[in-house]
């Protein structure tokens, strides 16, 4: 009896000496934890100070006593939105927060409601701005194209004042339309700033360089969009930043001549977008590797395009160029992306070969008075590209155009090829399209290290996809057609998938498409 009594008491004694130890542990932890000092001498931010931590107000802080390097490290490693709440709640982050390296200013690190006010906003930015000092700054970027309408050039040039210091790498202007553009302001562009700029980035703005401003010897990354600048200006420009690697410009309209020097030997990547007045695209840099091109036909004589690696083409009727050019003008070719519509002809059955390529994208925009093109003929890439790993191809229909397999069941027989890199294929817009049915069982047939077969019935984005939260618009009759696909699938494809190939269908999107799907 002695003993069960003594056993009842060890047990009713165990949670009494855990929370004990608790409160031990704790003890310890306190006691381990400093205040941090009012001050750190040899601070750079401090010889600003413009009284942000006031007397008689102490702040206990959980940091540890370390040296100020790491907590300075510490602090710009953070986002800015938490880098602000950090200095908010401990003295040790406070000061370096006028040194934070990261400025970036948009609607999620403001925190700006849909229906606010863009005086609430630039206020804001205006009061975070004036308590830092401008020193350590590498990253300045400013979205204002939520304020649709609002002018705030009145403040752009007070901010710049403040980001455009000795040191400075990135800088991003995105502003909004507005009756009157924003002049951007080439005479903050110090020598120091022009030495450390790498990256710009300018939205509807109008640039104006000259000859003693414009010269960036540290930029590598020049992206324009909506700018008003000349073709005299912009080879201004370009001639003084030997040091670029990447030139994007979309929506530029001033600019009708695009030539870049050969001085330009570390440019390898050029991207023009819907710059509709541009008639001439030359090109003489050595080492160009990355071409991406909407809206034009780029005549490749004018570029040296022997070192091109990587092309992306948004263009009507592009294929059956791509397929009958390509192979002669860029025998390097490793990537091509191919964005068409209203093709005219089938892609052709060449000789010629893309010995290099290893990934190919064909998205066909079909319209509703377009032909149905014939998806089968891309078996001529296939054959031409004996390197060829990946394939995807999205099919986009306002509806059903094409005959279905269900109406001739006759599959074409197909001369029987070896396709021993092709891994990985996915089709997009997947339909009970006779053409589509015959494409996906040649490459089951012949692509003998085939890995994977995704069959989406589906076209475009879904929710999930990188930033995307819901999936593409679709008609609702094409939800039935989705349906007819699903058979076609189980008729005439499932039985040939080999047992090392992984076959995935996609069904329409039960969330985003719930109602489309209802009336189908």
């Amino acid at each position: 009896m002695g003993m069960l009594v003594l056993n009842l008491n060890r047990l009713m004694s165990l949670p009494r000496d855990r929370q004990r130890r608790r409160w031990q542990i704790r003890a310890r932890c306190r006691r381990s934890l400093v205040t941090s000092r009012g001050k750190r001498k040899g601070s750079p931010c401090q010889q600003d100070g413009d009284g942000i931590s006031r007397a008689g107000k102490t702040m206990r802080s959980s940091i540890p006593d370390l040296p100020e390097e790491i907590l300075f490290h510490i602090h710009s490693l953070m986002p800015m939105r938490e880098a602000a709440r950090a200095a908010c709640a401990s003295r040790a982050f406070l000061h370096s927060w006028r040194c934070h390296p990261n400025l970036i200013f948009n609607k999620d690190t403001i925190g700006l409601k849909i229906n606010g006010r863009g005086e609430n906003f630039h206020h804001k930015i205006g009061r975070i701005l004036r308590k830092h000092s401008g020193i350590g700054l590498k990253t300045f970027s400013l979205d204002y194209s939520y304020m649709c309408g609002f002018d705030g050039a009145r403040y752009f040039d007070s901010w710049l004042q403040i980001a455009l210091k000795p040191g400075i790498e990135k800088l991003t202007l995105w502003l909004p339309t507005t009756k009157k553009i924003y002049n951007f302001p080439c005479s903050l562009l110090s020598d120091g700033v022009r030495n450390s700029l790498q990256y710009l980035k300018l939205h509807n703005v109008a640039l104006h360089p000259t000859v003693e401003l414009c010269p960036l010897r540290g930029l590598t990354s020049l992206h324009l969009s909506d700018v008003r600048i000349t073709w005299d200006e912009l080879e201004c420009l370009l001639c003084n930043s030997l040091a670029l690697e990447q030139l994007e410009l979309e929506c530029c309209a001033e600019i009708i001549y695009l030539k870049i020097p050969c001085s330009l030997q570390r440019l390898s990547s050029l991207s023009v977008f819907s710059c509709y007045r541009l008639q001439v695209i030359e090109s003489k840099a050595p080492n160009l590797s990355s071409l991406c091109l909407t809206g034009h036909r780029l005549n490749f004589s004018h570029v040296e395009t022997l070192q091109v690696k990587k092309l992306a083409m948004y263009y009507p009727n592009f294929i059956g160029d791509a397929r009958g050019k390509l192979p002669s003008s860029m025998p390097n070719l490793e990537t091509l992306v191919i964005n068409s519509q209203s093709e005219v002809v089938d892609a052709p059955m060449l000789p010629t070969k893309f010995l290099y390529l290893k990934h190919l994208t064909i998205r066909l925009l079909l319209s509703p008075v377009s032909r149905p093109y014939d998806c089968c003929s891309l078996v001529s890439f296939l054959d031409a590209s004996p390197s060829l790993e990946t394939l995807v191809l999205d099919v986009s229909q306002p509806h059903m155009l094409y005959q279905s397999v269900f109406e001739d069941s006759q599959l074409r027989h197909m001369p029987t090829r070896h396709h021993g890199c092709l891994r990985s294929v996915k089709i997009s817009g997947f339909s009970s399209a006779k053409c589509l049915v015959e494409l996906a069982s040649y490459i089951l047939n012949n692509a003998v290290s085939l890995e994977c077969l995704t069959l989406d019935t589906m076209y475009g984005y879904r929710c999930g996809e990188g930033k995307q939260k819901r999936c593409h618009t679709m008609e609702a009759a094409l939800f039935k057609e989705a349906h007819r696909a699903l058979s076609a699938v189980r008729t005439y494809i499932e039985n040939k998938v080999p047992s090392t190939v992984k076959l995935t269908v996609l069904e329409p999107c039960s969330r985003c498409h719930a109602s489309a799907m209802f009336i189908s």
